[in-house]
């Protein structure tokens, strides 16, 4: 197996590397070094994912950052964002670096560290993850990696062997929580807010640069010479965001933070922070407490906000056109990609032959006694698909 840093081969980085938390204009990434943790032990480790990488070791060192690989170089990548729909500037990865790629037959696969310190991009972050959270990402990835829906994927957990304050119901008191270090995969960790960022920094050059290399390194079927180009590479970015957001609300997920910096470029779900899934079926549900208010990112809404962060990243990528006009096709293809995607989950749902015009009178009618009577989001979904019909069934979902 062989580790390789194409990014930072490619597009432009900071010129110095770690330091404190700044602003860094005009760059994708800054090198840093992982904190050292000695007390770093090996708690999960995802033998499936490791074979399918080459064989890969599960030494703690290596998956905390203290021992690093030959061609290994770790690295933050720079981004910005829509958060909760109003534009946050430089973001970053605050917490997370990357050691690098690993080619596989069927790619690279950039391989990413949380929780490993601190960055040029941690604001006044400490860089440190909690070994709450870091399981609940290993566990959901993978969950949804085998529930068919496009996901990053955990490779390994340890934890730090200290511990690191957090204000876990943000009550204002904080607790000691044991530290811990997630590995996560992707082919890339790129995202929509990578290419706001250079956009809002009026680096047309660095733009380009960046669509160059994701597209050279991850799209071979792809190019971004000319306008035709980029529409044809942005609407296969349309039509998997599309089909990711309709795996959510098949399987009743709730992502809770869907800010643009934490939409894949690859559509896939990345950063699992406050996610959850339904439960007595609601659409206004959110289980991010910091959404309750106007829940822009309930259950529900997911779709349009989808729609909603692929017209931002369609802003920026305009700076880059001759005719951004072009780009309306975009978001048409992907209204349609997830239209047709939403009938295909229902057809399969309801068991129909095919779907008809009057079968979404009977899927608005299916919602509204899910919502009348609160029943269970997934099992009666399930039981449905099953043909389940005994008492027993519809007690589990709370409808006898």
């Amino acid at each position: 197996m062989t580790w390789s840093t194409p990014m930072l081969r490619a597009t432009p980085g900071d010129p110095l590397a770690g330091g404190n938390p700044r602003q860094v204009p005009g760059v994708c990434w800054s090198r840093c070094d992982a904190t050292a943790m000695p007390n770093a032990e090996m708690r999960l480790w995802n033998d499936e994912l490791a074979a399918s990488l080459g064989g890969l070791q599960s030494n703690p060192s290596i998956w905390v950052g203290e021992y690093l690989i030959e061609g290994m170089e770790p690295y933050a990548h720079r981004y910005g964002g829509h958060q909760f729909g109003n534009w946050a500037h430089q973001l970053g990865d605050g917490r997370a670096l990357s050691l690098g790629h690993i080619k596989t037959t069927s790619g690279l696969t950039e391989v990413q560290l949380k929780g490993a310190g601190r960055t040029p991009y941690s604001r006044s972050g400490d860089g440190r993850a909690v070994l709450r959270s870091s399981l609940r990402e290993y566990l959901c990835s993978e969950a949804m990696h085998h529930l068919g829906v496009p996901t990053s994927r955990a490779l390994s957990l340890c934890t730090t062997g200290e511990d690191v304050r957090r204000d876990m119901f943000y009550d204002g008191r904080p607790a000691m929580e044991p530290g811990a270090i997630v590995t996560r995969t992707a082919p890339s960790f790129v995202r929509f807010g990578s290419f706001q960022m250079l956009a809002a920094d009026g680096d047309v050059d660095a733009l380009h640069t960046l669509m160059e290399h994701v597209v050279t390194t991850h799209e071979p079927d792809h190019h971004v010479n000319d306008d035709a180009g980029v529409v044809a590479w942005l609407t296969d970015v349309a039509k998997r965001s599309a089909e990711m957001v309709c795996g959510w609300m098949r399987h009743g997920f709730v992502h809770g933070v869907m800010n643009t910096d934490n939409m894949s470029i690859h559509g896939l779900t990345i950063d699992y922070g406050p996610f959850g899934w339904v439960e007595a079926h609601d659409p206004s549900w959110t289980p991010n407490t910091t959404d309750l208010p106007g829940r822009r990112y309930c259950y529900a809404a997911q779709p349009d906000v989808v729609g909603w962060n692929l017209a931002r990243l369609l802003e920026a990528m305009a700076f880059t056109m001759n005719d951004p006009e072009q780009l309306h096709a975009v978001m048409e293809a992907y209204r349609e990609a997830y239209r047709s995607a939403r009938q295909q989950a229902w057809i399969e749902r309801l068991g129909l032959d095919e779907w008809n015009e009057e079968d979404e009178f009977l899927v608005r009618d299916l919602q509204q006694f899910m919502y009348d009577s609160k029943v269970d989001h997934v099992p009666l979904l399930r039981h449905l698909g099953e043909g389940v019909t005994t008492s027993e069934a519809l007690h589990d979902v709370g409808i006898i």
